[in-house]
């Protein structure tokens, strides 16, 4: 005598499903707080004409940094050496002066590691700090230069 043996569906029900996903987004809705952003405070500055601040022209001094490590300072060619020298009376009328190293392309980076680290030895060989030197990038380079 043969058994006969209820067959099992192998599909997963899934007709509650749907309820239960639109069950849970509602949950989230309800109990989530929404943040409304705020953007930024600022103040524009009033319009005083009489009180125009002048401000005067700061020349920088320009260490171009050639291929083959060749320096040159404010269009003069210059050894690493005697940079500080150079810098000297300018750091001692004005110790804000910008300095600013801008290596060629081909130029190899070791070189402007060494002038970096020349202008912040500053202190011990010439006893003036060199405050602000500045690096541009290539995209400042081609942005605003010249």
């Amino acid at each position: 005598m043969k058994i006969q043996r209820e067959r099992v569906s192998d599909e997963i029900p899934t007709a509650s499903m749907a309820d239960i996903a639109f069950l849970l987004i509602i949950y989230f809705m309800v109990t989530t707080t929404f943040a409304a952003t705020r953007g930024l405070d600022f103040s524009l500055p009033k319009d005083d004409q009489d009180n125009t601040t002048i401000v005067d022209k700061e020349e920088s001094v320009l260490i171009e940094i050639q291929p083959g490590g060749v320096l040159v300072v404010d269009g003069k060619a210059m050894q690493l050496e005697t940079i500080l020298e150079y810098l000297k009376p300018k750091l001692e009328r004005n110790p804000n002066k910008p300095v600013i190293i801008r290596p060629d392309q081909e130029a190899e980076y070791g070189y402007m590691v060494d002038v970096f680290d020349e202008l912040r030895q500053a202190q011990e060989k010439i006893g003036v700090e060199v405050k602000n030197v500045s690096i541009p990038t290539q995209r400042e380079i081609d942005m605003f230069w010249y």
